[in-house]
This record gives C-alpha cells, structure tokens and sequence, in this order.
C-alpha cells in the first residue's frame, strides 16, 4: 500500500484530471436525479407489520391524511360574506386535479341528521348561502344541536370553521403547496384569517425548507473551515488544498446517492455539511507533519527535499490515516442497523464521502505539494519559538493531570453516574411538527386549529370480529365507553365512530328528546336506523367507520399532538380496556400510529448501533495494534462521550427523533480518531529513548496539540448547524459540538491516564525489551 502511495502522488496531472472527472459526472448525477423526499411514509419500512396492517386499514376505511383549512372571523363564522369563502373554497378544491370530490368536506358539503313527520332525513347545513338574519339565525341552531358537527366542524365559540380536504398519498406536489399559499391569500381578506394545516402541509414545507436550508448552511460551514484552517495551518497553500478535499469527497458523496437513484431525505441535506466538517481531521494531521519535516530537513534539493518530506509523512501517517478514516465510516454504517430509511442512507453515503476524503487526503494532497511545492514557513515557524511555547504548555498540562489523576477519575466516575440518571430521562419523540420553529407559520396555524378543533393529527383504532357483531348494541355500546374514556386524556380532542351516528340518529328519531342521545337498545332498531341513513344521506360516509358486513369498525381519533407520549397514553388506555372486548382483536393505524411506531423504530436503532459501533471500533482498533487491551483503551474516551452526551439530553429534555438518532454513530465515528492518533503516537514515542513522563510528554506535545486542533475545526464547522432553521438540527449540531469536546477532554486526560498507569505491553513491549 505504501510503495503504491508514493508512486501516486508523483503523477499529480492524472491525478487532478481524474478527479475533475469524478466531479463533473457527481454534478450531473445530481442535478438530473437528485429528488427531495418528503413523504413521511416513504420514510418506513415497508415490510414491518405494523405498517402493513395499517396500510390495510387504510384501504378498507379510506383512511388518508388531509389538508386543514380554518377560517377564524373573531365576530362568528355565520355570516354571508365568510359563508361565501367556505363554499368557494370548498368547490375549488372539490374540482382540483386528483381530490375526489367526496373527500372534501366542510359546513357546506356536510351532513345533518334530523327528523321529521315521515322518520328521518339528511339534508345539507345550506347550498345556497343565506342571507338574512334569520336563516343566519336557523343555520346557527342547527350546528349547535349537531353533536357531529359542533365543536368539530364548527368551533364551539362560532369563531372559525374547518375545510378538509383529503389527499391520496401522491397527490400532494410542490404546486399544489403553492396553490393553497395563493388561495390562503387570496381569500385571507375583510374580518377573515386563514391558516393552514395538516400532515401534506408540513411535508410540503420540508421539502420547501429543507433545500434552501442546505444553502444556506454550506457557505457558512465553508467560511467557518477556512478561517479554522488557516489559523491552523498558517498557509494558504495548506488550507485550499485541505478545503478542497473535503469538498470533493462530499460531492461525490451526494453524486453517488443521486446516480443510485436514492432520494434525498430531509436529514441528507445535511451530509455536505457532516463532510466538510469531519474529512479536514486528516488534511490536518498529514499537512501538519509536512511542516514539521519541512522545518526538520536540511535537503537544498527542493525536488529531493519535497520527496523526502512526502515519504516520511506517507510512511508516518499512512496507517492511522486509514485506520481512523475506516472507524469513522464504520461509526457511520452502524446506522445500518436502524430500519429508517433515511437513518440507513445517511449512514451509508457519509460513510462513502468519509473513505473518499481518505483517499483524497493520501493522493490529492501530495500530489499538491508535490506539484505546487513545500508550505512557506512563517518566522516564528522557522524560529521555533512558538514551538517551544506550545511544548512548555502542553508539558505542564501533561504534568498536571499525571498528578491529578486520583481526582480526575474520581470527578469521571461521579459524571458517569450522573449521566447514567440523565438518560433515564430521554425519551423519544416521534413529532414531525417539532421540526419547525414555534413561531413558524406551520406551527402557528396548527396550534391555532388544535386550540379550537378537535386536532390536527389522526390516529384509528381498528375492532376486528365476526360478521354483523358490530350491530350488536352491547358490543357498541363498549365501543362508546370506551371514546368517552379516551376523550378524557389531556390532548385529545374528539373521537368519532359507528356510535356517533347511531346515537344521532336515536337522537331525532326520539323528537331530540333529553335521554334519547344513546346507543339504540337492540340489534333491529340499529338495522332500521342504518337502513334509513343509507336511503337518505351517503352511504359512502358510512364507509368509513364500518366495512359492509359490520365486521370491521373504525374509531376515528383527533389529537392535538402527534408526539409519542399523547399516542401511547390513548393506547395504554386501549389495552386496559382490552379485556371488556372478548372475540374481538383491536389494532391500529393511520399517520399517528405510524409515527409512534417510527419512534420505537429511531430507539431500537440508536441502541443497535450504539453497542455495534462500539464492539465494531473495539475489534479496528484491537486488529489495528494487535492487542485486546487497545481495544478496551481505545472506546474509553467514546464510551464516555456516548454517556456524558445522552445524560445531557435527558436533563435538557432534549428527544431523541430521526435527528438526533444519528448522534451516537457520528460521535463514535469522529471520535475515535484521537484515541487511535494518541495510541499511535504514544507507541511510536515509548519505542524512543525517555522515561515514562518524558514519553507522555512527548505524545501530549505531538499527537495532543494535532487533536486540539482537529476538535476546534470539526467543533465550529459543526456549529455551523445552529443556523439551521429546523431546531432538531440545531440541537444536533450543539450535542455533537459538545461531544468532540468531551471526546477530546476524555482523550488526552483519562486516556493518558488509563496508558500511564496500565502501561500496555502493546506500547511499552519495545522499552521494556530494550
């Protein structure tokens, strides 16, 4: 491998051509395939039982997500000129391409049950819209004697009105996003405020969002990498080449998931920025030692004394170059082991982008230097007096923590503990709403619909017995038991099923009489009823709720969350009344559910991956330095940080999401490279002359300050993520941010530690032989 790298980097014009090649073709690739998927459920796996059930459920009720528009008018709803916007709104999404028109459904197309002189019939609140004062009047009373329509179509203060439209699942298009916006403002005029919400709506924000915020973000990181770099390096030379590497690599990264054919999820778009952060780590080790072998030699050759340089730093770095590249990608490909697609596709194309940064990192750059020529020493540099000064502080910290090492374990057991408690508080979040900022539209529209609606997110619960039971009045009348208990739970806002119209339909054909609004008595009177609605109103309503042979019901929930914490207190509720309905399975689905589901899916993943990388990493690095015991060394400082990280979350509150999932992966993977540069370096430095002290000292001076200054770079290029304008990402970016500085506070103290008192023969067998 050796003898191949240092005949490479001497054909620098090939080398160049062939990576403009790749570069163009990546830009291509991208441009023609690259497309941002934004819908949730393209975001599970397809095969898992619980979405596959629920996909059939689906089918059979009809079940779909919709597009919520609330009209608020602070003087009432019931006036012509807003009644006129609700029927205007509601006939152009009626004819709008792809939505059935059945499948729209507000104070205009609903349906009221009432009786009459003949038994019962469904008329429609109004068709044409009144205008006087006492049909405005009439139309009033009838929503508030309506129990399926007041406070659920109609807010129970007469201050806003709902239009639902659902979707098919591919029918919501970037235009149709647009086309809601243009018809909010056009019809957003006079006393009348709209907003709008729904599940469609916010997966046409991301992926509205999600593009610019990309944007955004790589100039910024960009910039930050620079400046970092060239404080850093101290050469222009240096920090172009080292830029350059990492943007190549996270072209090609993206270049390769395009011409795949993967799309791009709302979490992709932040790979560039991972890479341009994380693949400088290596520019900076090995252009670091170029100057330091460049101040050293005494050649007057410049071609001979840049061959000599270039084949000491190859023969010196190589190794750990490839190994610290390698434990990263596999940090990164532990996310395998989640069943989230985009959880899995990130871990794989940043782990690609990372092994090209690799390469890049032991072709490209000497090539550079090779071509362009050895970096300009600066004064000081030549000098070495900044040199020493470095060296005298680091060898005073060195000695301060050898001395210290009592307290300094002691102060590491008392925050693992800690940290251990801290994650006894995380818990998974499964909102897609909490993507967005708390005073974004988005959120604005959906708060102001949960407060005065029944909410915007769905979830069904799905009863599953024999042919006709569910005409059994007991059996129903369980069923009603049990929405009148789940209504209960904080966050719940209305649940709906077979029972609402049964009861509304006792209800008028009682005279709306006191006592009436129940479950009719016996299975005969439940038949006639039903026979009735289907002569007069639309049996198609009825569809779903119960499938034709009254063997499948479907209860209908609004919550007004779709966090996993509401979603589980309604299933808990479910299972303890499981008992109440013997013959019967009861399942679930709808947007809610799988969303909950998501959710055990983000955990179990995390922890897989956790536990795989750390084995995984262990094993490297074992191999690496043929010896268990560097293992064990090896995942100190990263198993510490995974702790330290997550215990922080637990106290912060912070969720674990789709996010911040990828947390643990990225800090193993980054991470780990200290230990495996300090390991090295330690190793190299016991095989020299020098007591044990002098032999940390040593390590601290080299290794030490060249992790230092890979923690600060991927430290503020990692920042960059706090300009994001999802908070999720934001968050991310300051755990990891915090985590390469425990990783590199843990490298050089514990681990320095663990070394200096263990003493592995794996580093000391060359001293103790000589």
């Amino acid at each position: 491998m050796l003898k191949l790298l240092k005949k490479i980097y001497k054909h620098p014009i090939i080398i160049f051509i062939v990576m403009i090649l790749l570069t163009v073709g990546s830009l291509k690739a991208i441009k023609s395939n690259g497309r941002l998927e934004t819908n949730l459920d393209e975001y599970m796996p397809k095969d898992n039982p619980a979405f596959v059930y629920s996909d059939k459920a689906e089918e059979w009720f009809n079940i779909k997500d919709g597009v919520i528009i609330a009209i608020e008018n602070k003087n009432g709803v019931i006036n012509s000129e807003t009644l006129q916007k609700v029927k205007d709104i509601t006939k152009a999404l009626q004819k709008y391409p792809k939505i059935k028109k059945a499948d729209v459904v507000s104070l205009y197309t609903a349906e009221n049950i009432v009786g009459d002189e003949y038994g019962m019939e469904v008329n429609s609140f109004f068709k044409r819209v009144p205008k006087t004062e006492s049909k405005l009047e009439k139309l009033k009373e009838n929503v508030k004697n309506n129990n399926m329509i007041f406070g659920k179509l109609v807010s129970k203060n007469y201050n806003s009105t709902l239009i639902i439209a659902e979707l098919d699942k591919d029918i919501f298009s970037q235009k149709m996003y647009k086309d809601l916006k243009d018809m909010a403002s056009k019809y957003n005029t006079g006393s009348d405020k709209i907003y709008i919400a729904g599940r469609p709506v916010i997966e046409g924000s991301l992926a509205l969002l999600a593009p610019k915020d990309m944007k955004k973000m790589i100039p910024i990181v960009i910039l930050v990498i620079i400046i970092v770099l060239y404080l850093t390096l101290r050469t222009i030379k240096g920090t172009i080449i080292t830029l350059l590497i990492v943007l190549f690599s996270a072209i090609w990264a993206f270049g390769l998931m395009t011409y795949l054919k993967i799309p791009i999820y709302s979490i992709s778009t932040m790979i560039p920025v991972m890479l341009i952060a994380i693949g400088v780590a290596d520019g900076i080790h090995i252009f670091s030692h170029i100057k330091h072998y460049t101040k050293e030699s005494n050649e007057k050759d410049n071609k001979l004394k840049k061959e000599i340089v270039i084949e000491k730093v190859l023969s010196e770095l190589y190794k750990p170059v490839i190994m610290t590249s390698i434990t990263t990608a596999v940090g990164f490909l532990s996310l395998l082991t989640s069943q989230v697609y985009p959880v899995k596709y990130f871990g794989i194309f940043t782990a690609f982008g990372v092994l090209f940064a690799m390469v890049l990192s032991l072709m490209f750059l000497p090539a550079s230097v090779f071509l362009f020529g050895l970096p300009h020493l600066t004064k000081k540099e030549k000098s070495g007096k900044a040199e020493i000064a470095e060296n005298s502080f680091m060898d005073n910290i060195t000695e301060k923590i050898l001395k210290s090492k009592l307290y300094i374990v002691g102060l590491t057991v008392i925050i693992v503990v800690i940290s251990i408690y801290g994650m006894s508080k995380i818990w998974v979040d499964s909102s897609f709403l909490s993507k967005f900022e708390k005073n974004s539209n988005i959120v604005k529209a959906d708060t102001f619909i949960n407060n005065n609606f029944g909410g915007t997110t769905k979830l069904n619960i799905i009863f599953e017995g024999k042919e006709n039971d569910f005409k059994n009045p007991e059996i129903l009348k369980k069923i009603d038991d049990l929405q009148a208990k789940i209504e209960k739970i904080d966050g719940v806002g209305a649940t709906f099923s077979l029972t609402d119209y049964l009861k509304r339909m006792n209800l008028v054909m009682n005279g709306d009489k006191e006592g009436y609004y129940t479950i009719p008595s016996s299975r005969d009177l439940i038949a006639q009823y039903l026979l009735l609605y289907s002569m007069s109103g639309d049996p198609e309503n009825l569809n779903k709720v119960i499938d034709y042979n009254y063997k499948k019901l479907n209860m209908q929930l609004q919550l007004k969350s779709d966090n996993s914490k509401l979603i589980r207190k309604v299933i808990d509720v479910v299972k303890n009344n499981k008992n109440e309905f013997k013959g019967i399975k009861i399942n679930y689905a709808g947007s809610a559910y799988k969303s909950l589901v998501f959710t055990d899916l983000i955990l179990e993943g995390q922890i897989q991956s956790l536990g795989l990388s750390l084995i995984l990493i262990g094993v490297l690095i074992a191999f690496m330095f043929k010896s268990v015991v560097a293992g064990f060394i090896g995942i100190i400082p990263i198993a510490l940080t995974a702790l330290t990280t997550f215990g922080v979350m637990g106290f912060l509150k912070i969720p674990l999401s789709s996010t911040t999932a990828l947390l643990s992966s990225i800090s193993i993977g980054i991470g780990v490279d200290y230990a495996i540069h300090f390991i090295d370096r330690y190793k190299m430095r016991a095989a020299g002359d020098g007591n044990e002290i002098e032999i940390a000292k040593h390590t601290m001076e080299e290794a030490g300050k060249a992790i230092f200054f890979n923690a600060v770079v991927v430290i503020l290029g990692f920042s960059v993520l706090m300009f994001s304008v999802f908070p999720p990402n934001r968050e991310l970016g300051a755990l990891i941010s915090f985590n390469m500085f425990v990783a590199f506070v843990s490298t050089l103290t514990i681990m320095l530690i663990a070394i200096n008192t263990i003493k592995p023969k794996f580093i000391f067998k060359d001293k103790k032989e000589k």
